[in-house]
């Protein structure tokens, strides 16, 4: 999903809110608030009335929703609840600080219906994941990046086939996930490599195929700061 999709779903998520928590709202209001013209504002409201969602348009006074509408209860997967937690991050690098607050306030009233399993969940693979600078138009580079998340947050060990820089050096690894960060277009996946014994980085456009084991893995104690912190310690080394 690129970031201007994201943007967009966040802020439908918003106004979607706003109409439920106010009597009546403007165009004009509405774009303000969100810092977009009163055009995208219209085609915000026409996206959401396609999906079912019952806004009233009153005539010199703006909108509303239908009388005793109220958004259903939402139930998410795991791998969407996941979803959502990445989008945060992504979001949270945008330069306007208005727009970065209402996703945040809109995200903590979606986590509050998690399951709490999920909340669990989630919370931790928001302590495993950084999200660095994402250039515009970045291209796709992984398909595995879900089923990473799935396989971390439960402990379950992966079995890759990974080919490093060299290609003639393609290896048989069973790593235990642990993190993940962006850099520039890629996904690195931070795992402790059984192989070799050690943390290793893993680039995900490098995965040539990927197994999700059965077997669990011990949690590891380590935080992703603390991981920084010694990986930069043996950086210095001389």
């Amino acid at each position: 999903m690129s970031s201007s999709e994201i943007s967009r779903l966040s802020r439908l998520t918003a106004i979607l809110l706003q109409l439920q928590s106010r009597r009546m709202s403007t165009s004009t209001a509405l774009a303000e608030r969100f810092n977009v013209s009163v055009r995208t504002i219209y085609r915000d409201i026409r996206a959401l009335e396609d999906a079912g969602v019952p806004v009233i348009a009153v005539e010199g006074k703006g909108y509303k929703l239908m009388e005793g509408y109220t958004l259903p209860p939402v139930s998410f997967t795991e791998r969407q609840a996941n979803a959502l937690i990445t989008a945060e991050q992504l979001v949270m690098r945008n330069r306007d600080a208005s727009f970065v607050q209402d996703y945040a306030e809109a995200i903590v009233k979606i986590k509050a219906v998690l399951q709490h399993g999920i909340q669990h969940k989630t919370e931790l693979l928001s302590d495993r994941l950084v999200v660095g600078y994402q250039p515009e138009g970045y291209s796709c580079t992984s398909n595995n990046l879900s089923v990473i998340q799935l396989a971390l947050t439960n402990f379950n060990l992966l079995r890759i086939d990974y080919q490093a820089a060299d290609p003639t050096a393609k290896t048989s690894r069973i790593i235990e996930p642990f993190a993940l960060y962006s850099s520039q277009d890629n996904w690195v996946l931070i795992a402790f490599c059984r192989l070799r014994a050690e943390f290793r980085s893993f680039r995900l456009d490098r995965v040539k195929h990927l197994v999700v084991l059965d077997e669990k893995f011990q949690p590891h104690p380590l935080t992703l700061a603390e991981y920084f912190e010694e990986w930069m310690k043996k950086s210095d080394r001389p």
